[in-house]
């Protein structure tokens, strides 16, 4: 390939930006297959670094396999971004600017079709997580879809998908205990630490003044997006800018090497 200025430094960016996805691509479908294979150890690693013995963590090995997914998916596009950028490969470049153009159609595509079918989505979504609740949703703290929906609760503050009487449809919860709301439902004295109410009461008898146990975390959810919407229209511009940048140095450096083998 002709060393033009231009030409070397599409090459370097592309190597650097897709070395470092490659490393980050790595390390989490390590961390995946580590959590996988060897959960034990995982907890172990936790309760050191957090000074927690005696506690026991959620099994989150659902997790693990997203993890896996999400590492392998960025490990396999960055290695034929890095590869294709060091060999100067038409090939391996070409496959990975297409991918790029495939998943920046399928993001915009997908927004597209939020904003145009906003009130199917949101009743789709809904039933969803309302189906989370109604299926998985059990008294055991540690299984995976209850601590998520515990942390949840308790970070923004909210109750089920609308409100506390999604908890009457849980078959795995209600059926097996007293309490009208879960402790996550509740105002609590550390929302951070524990899932220790203010009042002993309210799973119980919960109220307005004790519990957030009429709003739903659907709304918080939407509310809390509201609230930071230029943070988070500033992500979602930033990723599709880079996403764009790739795609042009991707493209105008096999355009360089057809040049130069012409």
């Amino acid at each position: 390939m002709s060393a033009d200025c231009g030409s070397c430094l599409a090459k370097y960016i592309l190597c650097l930006f897709n070395f470092v996805l490659f490393l980050l691509g790595g390390v989490v479908l390590g961390v995946g297959v580590w959590y996988a294979a060897d959960s034990a150890s995982i907890v172990k690693l936790v309760h050191t670094i957090e000074n927690t013995q005696g506690q026991k963590l959620p099994d989150l090995t659902a997790s693990a396999y997203i993890l896996i997914a999400a590492g392998a998916f960025v490990f396999v596009i960055s290695f034929l971004g890095y590869c294709g950028a060091v060999r100067e490969s038409r090939c391996l470049l070409t496959t990975y600017g297409i991918l790029l153009v495939l998943i920046l159609i399928l993001e915009v595509a997908a927004g597209v079709i939020a904003a145009a079918y906003k009130d199917q989505a949101t009743t789709e979504t809904k039933g969803l997580l309302k189906a989370t609740i109604q299926k998985n949703y059990t008294i055991n703290e540690n299984d995976s879809v209850t601590f998520v929906w515990n942390h949840l609760m308790a970070q923004l503050r909210c109750c089920g998908v609308d409100n506390y009487r999604d908890f009457g449809e849980a078959e795995q919860w209600k059926g097996y205990t007293q309490k009208v709301v879960p402790e996550a439902c509740c105002m609590l004295q550390d929302p951070v630490q524990d899932l220790k109410p203010v009042s002993s009461s309210c799973v119980y008898n919960p109220t307005e003044g004790n519990s957030y146990m009429m709003k739903g975390c659907y709304q918080a959810l939407g509310d809390w997006v509201n609230k930071h919407i230029n943070i988070v229209i500033g992500v979602g511009v930033g990723l599709g800018l880079v996403q764009l940048f790739a795609i042009f140095l991707a493209f105008c450096l096999v355009k360089s090497i057809n040049g130069y083998f012409k």
